[in-house]
C-alpha cells in the first residue's frame, strides 16, 4: 500500500508545482530583477513594421478590425498592414480591397492551408524590420504596438508579446472561468519576464524581429509558441509587455473553448517535440527549466489527475480521508459537468464557471495528447468565432 501513497503524493505534486510552486519560485527569483520594459530614446525614428493578419472567412468583423489597426498610434509611413486570406469564401477579400486606398494589402492563398502556412506564405511580402502578428477577432489598444516596438530597444529582445485581457459584452453567455485563467497566464508571463523571458508568445498579439520570423517552420506547428523558442535558440529573449494590451473576446461556449484548446495544445505538443532540444538544461539552463515547468508540466496535469483519482480509489476502502477526497473530486467533476450543460442554454452562475473551465480544459488536454501521439495533427486552421469584443 505504501507505493500507492508515493504515487498519490507524486501525482499531486505535479499539479501543485505546475500552478503554484513554479510561479512561487519565479516570484522569489525575480525579487532582485527589474520588470520595466525599455523605452525608445527621445526623437528616435520608429522602425518600419509589418502587421500581418491571417484570416479565414472573417467578413463579419473584419472591417472593424482593420479600422482598429489603422487607428493605432504608430507613424503611418512606418507601417505595413498585410491581410493574408486563407482561401476565404465569404467576401472577406472584398472587404480588404475596400481598404486598399488606405494602405491595407491583401495576399490571397489559392487553397486552404492553415494559419501557420498563411504566415509562412506572407514572409516574402513583408517590408518591416519588426513583424507584428495579430488576429482578426481581437481589438488592440491604440498604444499597444508602440509599446511592443519599444521593447526592441533592448538588443537582447527577439520577441515581444502583448498582454491579453479577456472581455465580454454585457448579456453575452460567456464563461468567466476563461477570464480567471487568462489573468493567471498573463501574471505568470510577467514573472517569467522578470526572471529571464517567456516561453511562448500570445497568438493574439506579438512582435518579432524579421530575421527570426523568416526562419522555416512546418505548417503543422504553432508559430507564436515557436517564436519564443527560436529567439532562445539565437541567444535572444522573448518578453511580455504588460502595457501592450490586447482585448480578447471570450469563447461563446465551453464547447467552443474545448475545441480551441484541443487544437492549440495539439499544435503546442507537436511544436515542443520539434524543438525538444530546448528542454536540455545542460545547454539552455534556466530557459529549459522554465519551458519544462510552464508547458510540459501543465500538459502533464490531466494525466497526474487520473493517477490521483486512481490512487484515492485504491486507498478509499481502508482510509477514511481518501474516501472523503474521492467524494470531493466527484463533486468537482459533477459541478464541471453541470457547468457545461448550463452554459449551452443560459448564463452560467459564477460559482460554476471555474470548475467547468478546469474540468473541460483538462479533458481537452488529454484529447490533445491522444491526437498528438496518434499523429492526428492537422495544419488546417479553424479560427475560433469569438464575436466582437466589448467596447
Amino acid at each position: 500500500m505504501s507505493w500507492v501513497f508515493v504515487l498519490l503524493a507524486a501525482s499531486l505534486g505535479v499539479g501543485l508545482y505546475a500552478y503554484l510552486g513554479y510561479p512561487l519560485l519565479l516570484k522569489l527569483a525575480g525579487l532582485l530583477r527589474s520588470a520595466s520594459p525599455p523605452l525608445p530614446p527621445p526623437n528616435a525614428e520608429w522602425p518600419m513594421i509589418s502587421i500581418t493578419v491571417p484570416v479565414y472567412n472573417e467578413a463579419e468583423g473584419l472591417a472593424a478590425t482593420l479600422q482598429n489597426l489603422l487607428a493605432l498610434d504608430y507613424p503611418t509611413g512606418r507601417r505595413q498592414i498585410l491581410v493574408v486570406s486563407d482561401a476565404s469564401s465569404d467576401g472577406t477579400d472584398d472587404i480588404v480591397c475596400r481598404f486598399a486606398a488606405r494602405g491595407v494589402e491583401l495576399l490571397r492563398l489559392p487553397e486552404r492551408r492553415g494559419k501557420t502556412a498563411a504566415e509562412n506564405a506572407a514572409r516574402p511580402y513583408l517590408t518591416g524590420e519588426i513583424i507584428v502578428n495579430t488576429d482578426a477577432s481581437v481589438r488592440i489598444h491604440p498604444r499597444a504596438v508602440t509599446h511592443l516596438v519599444a521593447a526592441f530597444v533592448d538588443p537582447s529582445v527577439g520577441v515581444a508579446s502583448g498582454c491579453d485581457v479577456s472581455v465580454a459584452n454585457l448579456g453575452d453567455h460567456t464563461n468567466p472561468g476563461e477570464e480567471a485563467y487568462v489573468g493567471y497566464e498573463m501574471w505568470t508571463r510577467e514573472l517569467e519576464t522578470r526572471v529571464f523571458g517567456i516561453v511562448g508568445a500570445s497568438g493574439c498579439l506579438y512582435a518579432i524581429r524579421k530575421d527570426l520570423h523568416m526562419r522555416f517552420l512546418p505548417d503543422a506547428l504553432s508559430r507564436d509558441f515557436a517564436a519564443a523558442l527560436a529567439a532562445r535558440e539565437s541567444g535572444l529573449r522573448a518578453v511580455s509587455v504588460p502595457q501592450a494590451v490586447c482585448f480578447v473576446p471570450r469563447s461563446a461556449s465551453l464547447r467552443e473553448e474545448y475545441r480551441r484548446k484541443v487544437r492549440t495544445v495539439t499544435r503546442g505538443l507537436t511544436t515542443l517535440f520539434y524543438k525538444r532540444a530546448l528542454l536540455n538544461p545542460a545547454r539552455y539552463g534556466l530557459f529549459a527549466w522554465m519551458l519544462f515547468s510552464h508547458k510540459l508540466c501543465r500538459w502533464l496535469v490531466p494525466w497526474a489527475s487520473l493517477l490521483v483519482l486512481g490512487s484515492l480509489a485504491a486507498l478509499a476502502p481502508a482510509v477514511p480521508w481518501a474516501r472523503t477526497a474521492l467524494w470531493a473530486a466527484g463533486v468537482l467533476g459533477g459541478l464541471g459537468g453541470l457547468g457545461w450543460l448550463w452554459t449551452e442554454t443560459k448564463q452560467m452562475p459564477r460559482w460554476l464557471a471555474l470548475p467547468a473551465y478546469l474540468v473541460g480544459g483538462n479533458i481537452a488536454v488529454l484529447r490533445a495528447w491522444l491526437r498528438a501521439l496518434g499523429g492526428e495533427v492537422a495544419p488546417v486552421w479553424e479560427p475560433t468565432r469569438r464575436g466582437a469584443p466589448a467596447r
